[in-house]
């Protein structure tokens, strides 16, 4: 092997087996390493190898070099939290405020999927809201057809960002428990499956229309529609 494909060979190894140790708890966060002699004399290389080894391991913000003292290991950083991991649906105050956010981002998606919805998006859309009309004929939970709904309008939007963002936050963000119809009786149930069944529809209707204000007003009326009731239930718990 040539003879600096040999060390670059070396460097990786004494890396690694330096990061195996740190993460093992050999050396802890604040723990400063063997000196350069050391480490020398401990894995038999260079001192040039030994100094490449522990760059990579700054490189990837493991160590510190402190200047005339050594070099010592920091304190893993903390992966930042990913956002809507520990959203708590059963407070009302959190529905209200991805109600208020997904107002924010689904409104414009309406719009566009008015502007840009292709035949075959038009055909999935159509069959997402005839299942969630057969879901609520049925007395079913209508949440996940729902989602799927709004998420086939998401597509048609045909900005792939927008169904990415509703993937994410994912099919909870459908409020359904706290304004559970069977709760109230099956009439009141029923009422209240086909208000949203009618909100549902002029929001597709306005989208095959291909009529991008209508669908716009269609969605915030649908989405601040369910603020409203939530507010209500907040209201009433407060009050």
């Amino acid at each position: 092997m040539p003879a600096e494909g040999h060390r670059k060979t070396l460097v990786l190894r004494l890396r690694d087996a330096l990061y195996t140790q740190i993460e093992a708890g050999r050396y802890g966060p604040g723990d400063r390493l063997p000196s350069e002699a050391r480490l020398t004399e401990e894995f038999e290389v260079s001192r040039t190898v030994v100094r490449e080894a522990v760059a990579a391991l700054r490189a990837e913000g493991l160590v510190e070099a402190r200047q005339g003292a050594g070099v010592f290991v920091l304190k893993p950083e903390t992966a930042p939290a990913l956002p809507f991991q520990k959203i708590d649906y059963a407070r009302i105050s959190t529905v209200l405020e991805m109600l208020e956010l997904r107002t924010a981002v689904e409104v414009e998606a309406a719009g566009l999927a008015a502007r840009r919805i292709s035949p075959a998006q038009e055909e999935e859309m159509a069959a997402r809201m005839q299942a969630v009309e057969t879901r609520a004929r049925e007395g079913g939970d209508t949440a996940e057809a729902d989602f799927a709904l709004h998420l086939a309008i998401a597509h048609a939007s045909n900005n792939p960002r927008f169904a990415e963002f509703l993937a994410m936050i994912g099919p909870e963000v459908i409020p359904r428990r706290a304004l559970d119809p069977e709760a109230g009786g099956q009439s009141e149930g029923a009422a209240y499956l086909a208000a949203i069944a009618a909100e549902h529809a002029r929001i597709v209707h306005a989208i095959l229309r291909r009529d991008a204000t209508a669908a716009r007003q269609a969605m915030r009326h649908h989405l601040e529609g369910s603020q409203q009731r939530y507010r209500a239930l907040l209201r009433g718990a407060t009050g």
